[in-house]
């Protein structure tokens, strides 16, 4: 005979301080913590306190929150943070996050108009990763699209399945944007899977980032598969709350996420009885 037991991995719920936009990195913090959230990533972008290590590690330290993960200025709104050397910007992730305790740096595949900073993306990750016990988890990212035209906007390739990374990043948004097998693509990342990006989406050509259960993407399946493989990772919660009609709301909408992934994340699992 066997009876069900729950098993939850190792792996830490953490909220992205985008998630709270057009909200401050210190608001982030704040939620975070009084929502339960075992920690954040840090996006890093053009509010001054995201790019502040000691302003980081002020909150941290005031808020009880660990910072476990640091999102690098990809973005082309912080196309100037921290450098316009894509390098450079990489490098002060890497000092950020080994100096705030975070142990993975999760960065996106060049703009295909980088042309020299793609050309050498896979061997300069490796390279950096070589040198570091932080973890540099490359995201999936998605083709961009206007109405019936499509741009690959991202190289080596939005796919990242398709080249040789020590670690990735799973985004179930971006997954829903490209119109890709979202499981498949785990099935491809294998034991290389480090960090994932928690959203929902629909399959628009906009990047969604819904609560997670509110659209089509497999959230729920991804984190029991987690938790029955050992997954020791940071799930991340990267949501869009922009619509929120007040704070209250937002709030509101991160404590679901948070509920629905801790909730998946208990795997029941048959073991012998004694």
């Amino acid at each position: 005979m066997a009876e069900p037991v729950v098993r939850i991995p190792d792996a830490k719920v953490a909220l992205s301080t985008a998630s709270v936009y057009p909200e401050s990195t210190a608001t982030a913090f704040e939620i975070a913590a009084r929502l339960g959230y075992d920690g954040v990533e840090v996006m890093v972008w053009t509010d001054p306190v995201s790019q502040d290590i000691e302003a980081l590690r002020r909150l941290s330290d005031y808020h009880g929150i660990p910072i476990l993960a640091v999102h690098a200025p990809c973005l082309l709104i912080t196309q100037r943070v921290w450098s316009t050397d894509p390098w450079v910007k990489l490098q002060r992730a890497r000092a950020a996050a080994e100096k705030l305790g975070a142990s993975t740096v999760v960065v996106h595949p060049p703009f295909r108009w980088q042309r020299q900073y793609a050309r050498d993306f896979v061997s300069g990750i490796w390279r950096m990763a070589n040198e570091t016990d932080v973890r540099f988890a490359v995201e999936n990212m998605y083709p961009w699209r206007y109405r019936d035209r499509e741009m690959l906007a991202y190289a080596p390739d939005w796919d990242v399945t398709k080249d040789d990374y020590r670690h990735f990043t799973i985004d179930l948004s971006h997954a829903a944007t490209s119109r890709t097998d979202a499981m498949q693509m785990v099935d491809r990342m294998g034991d290389r899977l480090g960090h994932v990006h928690l959203a929902d989406g629909k399959g628009s050509a906009k990047d969604e980032h819904l609560v997670p259960g509110r659209g089509a993407q497999p959230c729920a399946e991804l984190l029991e598969r987690l938790a029955l493989s050992g997954f020791d990772g940071h799930v991340v919660i990267e949501v869009n709350t922009r619509r929120a009609m007040s704070g209250a709301e937002r709030e509101a909408d991160l404590a679901e996420a948070l509920a629905f992934t801790r909730l998946h994340l208990a795997s029941a699992v048959q073991v012998p009885r004694r």
